[in-house]
This record gives structure tokens, C-alpha cells and sequence, in this order.
């Protein structure tokens, strides 16, 4: 026998799912950052959704361009998608390389997590977290839930 909840009650467990990964922020590599992760499994659509929505409000807290962004992607869609969001929104990316001693670089990492029929997603530096449910189709992605932000110092 399956219990089904109401609605609400998913989105309020989302919610809190989503506050959980947003608040556990013991990592490794990156300047104290969480190592990048995201599911294969995610379509090309879903993930330029999904990440182009993401870089927009990140450029809200950071400024547009403004940023080297040195970013270790995974491989997966996700990770594509993201550093070609960024660079489309005029951010310089660096994944491996070095940069001139001056440069602002900003470690990104990213964590995306499939979590009751939709997609869980998280962006995080050394200053602010961002992260927000996503509802997953075949064609792309919408956002399901309010964005969710933790500003650090």
C-alpha cells in the first residue's frame, strides 16, 4: 500500500530537502566548496533550463561578468550547460587552467540531485548559495519552487 500526500505537503517536503543540502556545507576541494556533482541521466534541455535560470540569479548577486568563474564540472549535461550559461552571460570560465594574479576568480561548484519526480538544484561560492526545485520534461525545465538564498559574510 502507497501512501500518497497531498500536494502541499510534497512541496513542503521538497522545500525542506532542498533547505538540508542548502545547509550542509562540510566539502572538499575548491575553497571549501562542495565537489560538483549532477546526474547523467538529466537531458541537454533540462539542464540549459535549469542552468540558464540559475546563472541569471547568479549574476543578480555577483554582478554580470564581473568574475573569472573557475569551475571543475563533472562531465554530465549539467555541467556543459553551466559553463555555457556562464559564458553567455559574459563570465570568463576557467576549469583547469591558471590565471594571472590579479584576476577575481570565483570557485563555482554545483550539486543537482533527482528527488521525487523533480530535480533539485544548488550553485555555491565562497559568498552566496543558490537553490531551487525544478520540474523535469522531456522538452526542458521549469521552476517549481521559490528560489532559495544564503548569503555568507
Amino acid at each position: 500500500m502507497r501512501i500518497l500526500f497531498p500536494r502541499p505537503l510534497r512541496s513542503l517536503a521538497a522545500a525542506c530537502t532542498l533547505a538540508l543540502l542548502l545547509s550542509g556545507c562540510q566539502s572538499s576541494g575548491m575553497g571549501g566548496l562542495l565537489e560538483s556533482d549532477a546526474p547523467l541521466e538529466i537531458s541537454g534541455p533540462a539542464a540549459s533550463a535549469i542552468a540558464g535560470d540559475m546563472v541569471s540569479r547568479l549574476a543578480e548577486q555577483i554582478g554580470q561578468g564581473k568574475a573569472t568563474i573557475e569551475l571543475k564540472p563533472d562531465g554530465s549535461p549539467f555541467g556543459q550547460a553551466l559553463e555555457a550559461a556562464l559564458k553567455g552571460w559574459g563570465y570568463a570560465v576557467v576549469t583547469d587552467q591558471k590565471t594571472d594574479q590579479g584576476t577575481n576568480v570565483i570557485p563555482l561548484a554545483y550539486v543537482v540531485v533527482p528527488f521525487e519526480g523533480q530535480v533539485l538544484a544548488r550553485l555555491s561560492t565562497g559568498t552566496v548559495e543558490l537553490g531551487r526545485a525544478y520540474a523535469v520534461t522531456a522538452n526542458g525545465a521549469a521552476p517549481a519552487s521559490a528560489l532559495s538564498l544564503l548569503k555568507r559574510g
